[in-house]
């Protein structure tokens, strides 16, 4: 399957039902979160990606597309993972999220404090690009429009007017709020801030307290030569504005590559067909070749078969990343005319006169030489049995 393997992310099988899936994500959370990996540069990277799996894969209509089609089958166009929808994994627990679940084994102060802020990455975006043969073959760079939502410029992501923030009544601005479970004591994210610490007393006027507004920016695509359908480019901090101040999420442009009206394509090598005469075929000659490059001459040796591919090495496709280019391919074709002029009928009526009389002279020699063959197949035959030498 092309792209990311969320089964394997996860752990379990491609037939694990939807308990499993659940119950794999909570304990690869556990293992994998960022606070128990600190030495880890990837640990963020690798919790995102786990995060995505069980997104999709708890997804009954995502998961369907994805064993259909891979990655690729999950949408493009402003398609968006947001983290905080697998908050809810974790409500059995008796707790607020994962946050609060980590907290509760890794937190004291440093936790509190995280908890307050619950500044979160944004949403990665995927948008599909069409570009057309050559722009593929050379690289391109191109502008694109994107919808999106962003911090809010006006509160910086807060939602509150200048002012308009005050301690909340509930948790006392701590963010977390004490319940009593039997003899244990369990700190959970105060349902009225929202771990936050603060309520909006007075929302922002510009994002009317979400934080965010929506927008739509115009973002500089750079296409590398030799990108092929499914091709994915990725622009860092291109995707959808962190909530509380975190950092934006990326873009992933999705490249779809427009059939050539001439040209056909596998991998870096290009596919052309050329029509050329009998005549050529026959004796020999030349065609000049249209190639990504520039005009080529090819030349025909004589007796050469219709259908024939000649190779220009070179001359395809540059190799995506690499140094080199693909080759093109040129088949030969040569197709019978349906109508012909009177002079050039009378011509192949003379051809063909020419061609009939050389076959005859030819088959009667392929018939004398198979008898000749077999009269001497016979002899041997005999003087194998009689021990006769010859």
């Amino acid at each position: 399957m092309a792209g990311k393997d969320y089964y394997n992310v996860l752990g379990v099988e491609r037939d694990a039902s939807a308990d499993q899936v659940k119950k794999a994500y909570r304990r690869r959370a556990l293992e994998l979160h960022p606070d128990r990996n600190p030495d880890r540069a990837d640990a963020e990277e690798r919790f995102k990606e786990l995060s995505e799996a069980y997104a999709v894969l708890s997804d009954p209509q995502q998961r369907a597309r994805y064993d259909r089609f891979g990655e690729a089958g999950l949408g493009n166009g402003g398609v968006a993972f947001d983290p905080s929808v697998f908050e809810d994994v974790f409500g059995s627990f008796g707790f607020g999220g994962l946050e609060d679940l980590f907290a509760q084994f890794f937190g004291g102060a440093a936790g509190r404090a995280r908890t307050a802020t619950r500044a979160r990455r944004g949403a990665d975006l995927r948008y599909r690009l069409e570009i057309g043969f050559e722009e593929a073959a050379f690289g391109t760079e191109l502008k694109i429009r994107v919808p999106r939502s962003e911090t809010c410029p006006g509160c910086h992501g807060s939602g509150a007017a200048e002012q308009g923030l005050v301690t909340c009544s509930t948790c006392g601005g701590q963010g977390r709020v004490a319940y009593q479970h039997g003899f244990m004591q369990i700190a959970r994210t105060c349902p009225a801030c929202r771990g936050r610490g603060q309520e909006i007393r007075h929302p922002c006027e510009e994002c009317r307290g979400r934080g965010r507004i929506d927008a739509e920016r115009t973002v500089k695509v750079r296409v590398p030569a030799g990108v092929d359908n499914g091709t994915h480019v990725r622009i860092q901090g291109g995707g959808e504005g962190g909530a509380s101040g975190g950092p934006a999420g990326d873009l992933y442009v999705e490249i779809g590559v427009r059939p050539h009206e001439r040209f056909h394509r596998d991998g870096a090598d290009v596919h052309d067909q050329v029509q050329v005469g009998f005549s050529e075929l026959v004796l020999g000659g030349s065609v000049d070749v249209q190639t990504l490059h520039g005009q080529k001459t090819v030349e025909i040796e004589a007796g050469t078969e219709p259908g024939t591919v000649i190779r220009l090495r070179g001359e395809g496709i540059p190799l995506l990343g690499r140094h080199g280019r693909g080759d093109h391919l040129v088949h030969l074709i040569a197709r019978p005319p349906r109508k012909l002029p009177r002079q050039e009928r009378e011509l192949w009526e003379s051809l063909r006169e020419l061609e009939q009389a050389r076959l005859r002279a030819e088959r009667s020699r392929d018939a004398e030489s198979a008898k000749t063959s077999e009269g001497r197949g016979l002899f041997d035959k005999v003087k194998d049995i009689f021990g006769g030498e010859s």
